[in-house]
């Protein structure tokens, strides 16, 4: 780690001044609004937790400014007088900690998730977003140009620091810009100074509204990733005609809904993606720029800044995951709990209308009901059994809580059978969330017994007053015709993870889930030709859509067969007999067979704990097969409860 220098050095934007560069950017984040979409308790302290920790700047992210561009139900909504005094109490709240405070103004366009949609031409989303949108009437268009203004001067109203038009991401203003959404034939429509009109008419309502001199920061797309996009030369040339304009600052982001590039791509996607659009944009204009892409560790950000791609680095998931990662960095060692580039909880639930999370952080969206957490009235002897991530984020915050923890795993590491998810190609990134509980677990002073099973001696030896068993999960078995009989090598998923690698050319994967799908990238990585056989309907739903996405890239690249809605009729000593929906197909020459169908929980005998007055519980996979965002959450909520 350097020491950040430049990361932590102030920087000027407009009449604005930030104590460091780093900004946590605008997330739709669905929460935290009441009926009438006025900020609550829930999404104030959500910020707080941010401001505390030091970021320089935060952006409110999704304020919508009209009725017609509500992206998600649970957004702020900035369109009348009565939203001022909820965002008051909000910055009233984040005010004391230094940080400058904005809000994004933002139209979804066609990408809104409701039936009113408008847009600059009747064409649907490319992707995600379902209905054809309404186009818009010039008079129409004059409303929303006078919405976002009016939206503006209400942030001002409110003591926000400064605010961010959403040009970016496929939403409206991106729309009316891109060739693929804008088929207008009048002067919104058609060459370039048409299609940005309308960014220019309401930057320039915003600045009239708001005041010159209040900082107006625009995001913009380096490239759309999709055909007749908005591109890197496109923004090139606006660039310079923003800065004329007033723009205090350009963020650079890229992709819209359906772009072959993901906006939030997932682990598979190389960290600072999109860094070398911003530093395209930097070289014609004086103005900040603000770089974004899966920068997830604060030296890549430093370091950013130090070559001068970037006068700012946005760092989004990064603190969803730890909210102090800012004052975290700057103390040069402390354990930072890190984004694992999932998508799961921040960007795959919104988009399926739910509340927004974080898979290694479960106080996503609860920080107002934690912030009053009360110290436990006892210290207690607690036993930990297994050292899967149930178990480590249950050892993790009953430590924190100051109870004496012991956690005993029978293997001879820690991370259980996530600890061979992170093998994956590509995934090796996901591995970290496991040193960041090995590394608090060592600062918490937690003993750690590898190669220690639970039993009744090591019971009575240590005398616990709780135990937590969070003891895992193991392959199970089908019942299929012919499986035992079978003259193909046949294999687990772990088995294989693990480096027994099957001998021969070529492999069936019995199942259709997420590990079924990695190990098959794994074995085609290895050189091996693979089928898969999904008895399911769809293919690792458990995973992200973005990150799924990626995954099913690399299958496709490797030239993996893939077969769902499968009846294995029968197994055959060299392949199986298959039906396909209404296709019949015998799969003959195939040297391995690996079963990544199902888990079955290993549950330790409970009549260890006779006669003790030991209070027992059950998390993880031992309880019931799950996700790593739910063994996280269940192991830290039980040690709460200590």
């Amino acid at each position: 780690m350097t020491d950040l220098a430049h990361l932590f050095s102030p920087i000027t934007i407009g009449t604005m001044t930030a104590k460091n560069r780093l900004l946590m950017p605008a997330m739709s984040i669905n929460f935290g609004v009441d009926a009438q979409g006025f900020v609550t308790e829930q999404l104030t302290d959500y910020f707080v937790a941010r401001a505390r920790g030091g970021a320089g700047m935060l952006l409110v992210g999704g304020g919508a400014v009209h009725p017609t561009g509500v992206e998600l139900p649970d957004l702020p909504k900035l369109w009348n007088d009565a939203c001022i005094p909820s965002l008051e109490r909000m910055v009233a709240a984040v005010r004391p900690f230094d940080t400058c405070f904005g809000v994004q103004l933002m139209h979804g366009g066609r990408q809104s998730y409701h039936d009113q949609k408008v847009a600059p031409s009747a064409i649907p989303a490319p992707a995600v977003v379902k209905g054809t949108p309404k186009a818009l009437e010039p008079a129409e268009i004059d409303e929303l140009v006078a919405a976002f203004g009016d939206a503006a001067r209400r942030c001002r109203e409110a003591g926000f620091d400064f605010i961010e038009i959403h040009g970016a991401h496929g939403y409206l203003v991106n729309q009316f810009m891109a060739l693929n959404s804008n088929k207008r034939d009048d002067r919104y429509g058609g060459g370039f100074d048409n299609r940005i009109r309308f960014l220019m008419e309401l930057l320039e309502d915003v600045r009239a509204k708001a005041g010159a001199d209040y900082p107006v920061g625009i995001r913009i797309n380096g490239n759309d990733f999709i055909r007749d996009g908005w591109t890197l030369e496109d923004t090139l040339r606006l660039a310079p005609i923003l800065e004329d304009a007033g723009a205090a600052y350009l963020h650079v982001s890229a992709g819209v809904y359906g772009s072959r590039e993901l906006t939030i791509p997932s682990l598979y996607a190389p960290q600072g993606c999109f860094v070398h659009l911003a530093e395209a944009v930097k070289k014609v204009v004086s103005v900040p720029v603000v770089a974004v892409g899966r920068i997830k560790h604060a030296d890549m950000a430093d370091r950013i800044i130090a070559e001068g791609r970037a006068d700012a680095v946005a760092m989004g998931r990064a603190l969803l995951a730890d909210p102090e990662l800012p004052n975290k960095a700057r103390s040069n060692g402390a354990a930072i709990r890190p984004c694992v580039g999932c998508c799961l909880g921040c960007i795959h639930a919104v988009l399926q209308l739910e509340p927004g999370g974080c898979v290694v952080n479960p106080d996503v969206g609860r920080e107002y009901l934690l912030k009053d957490e009360t110290p436990p009235d006892v210290r207690r002897r607690v036993l930990v059994a297994g050292g899967g991530p149930a178990g480590l984020a249950a050892a993790r915050m009953a430590a924190l809580r100051g109870h004496e923890v012991v956690l005993v795993e029978e293997g001879p590491a820690l991370g259980g059978l996530f600890r061979l998810a992170a093998r994956a190609p590509g995934r090796q990134e996901a591995g970290d969330i496991l040193a960041y509980f090995e590394k608090e677990l060592a600062r918490l002073q937690v003993d750690i017994r590898l190669k220690t099973p639970l039993s009744a001696d090591l019971i009575d030896v240590l005398a616990p007053d709780v135990a937590i068993l969070a003891t895992g999960s193991l392959p199970d078995t089908p019942i299929i015709k012919g499986f035992s009989k079978t003259r193909m090598a046949v294999y687990s998923v772990v088995e294989v993870m693990e480096g027994d690698m099957p001998e021969g050319a070529r492999v069936l994967v019995l199942g259709g889930g997420q590990s079924a799908l990695m190990l098959a990238d794994f074995l085609a990585e290895a050189g091996k030709e693979v089928t898969v056989l999904n008895r399911g309907r769809h293919f690792a739903e458990e995973m992200s859509s973005n990150d799924r996405f990626y995954l099913r890239e690399r299958l496709n690249r490797n030239k993996v067969t893939l077969y769902k809605n499968v009846v294995v009729e029968a197994f055959l000593p060299r392949g199986a007999r298959i039906r396909a929906g209404e296709k019949s197909d015998v799969l003959d020459d195939m040297d391995a067979l690996v079963v990544s169908e199902g888990m079955t929980p290993i549950r330790p005998d409970r009549r260890l704990f006779n006669d003790r007055p030991t209070v027992v519980h059950m998390i993880g996979d031992a309880k019931e097969p799950r996700n790593l965002m739910l063994a996280i959450a269940e192991g830290e909520e039980i040690a709460r409860t200590l």
